[in-house]
């Protein structure tokens, strides 16, 4: 199977998994910025919620902002302090997060399988 069709049959399955109760529904803006967040954590280098707001090539500040409030509203993302500093909030994937990465990684692995 030619690497693009690859692609295309993860997308096709991940659409799939996405437009049932699998996962939570999120539109583009919020998945961007989850998938962001996520990635910071995992190196350990959590998002504070200043740098999530300058995200520019995602969405403006004020759209920003309200994904941020959706996500933490889905369960999706947390904040945190970091030591003794309460004016820094980090955020962090929660574990529903966790269980959204894991099935999206599920499909990946049967597009995979197929080729």
């Amino acid at each position: 199977m030619k690497s693009n069709q690859i692609y295309l049959r993860f997308l096709s399955l991940l659409h799939a998994i996405e437009n049932s109760d699998e996962l939570p529904q999120m539109d583009l803006e919020a998945k961007r910025l989850l998938e962001v967040i996520a990635i910071r954590f995992d190196q350990k280098t959590p998002l504070t919620v200043t740098e999530a707001m300058a995200l520019n090539d995602i969405a403006s500040p004020a759209t920003l902002h309200r994904k941020l409030d959706q996500l933490r509203e889905m369960g999706m993302i947390d904040t945190m302090f970091e030591g003794t500093n309460r004016r820094t909030k980090y955020m962090v994937p929660t574990d529903a997060a966790q269980r959204y990465f894991e099935q999206v990684e599920k499909a990946l692995q049967r597009t995979l399988k197929t080729t």
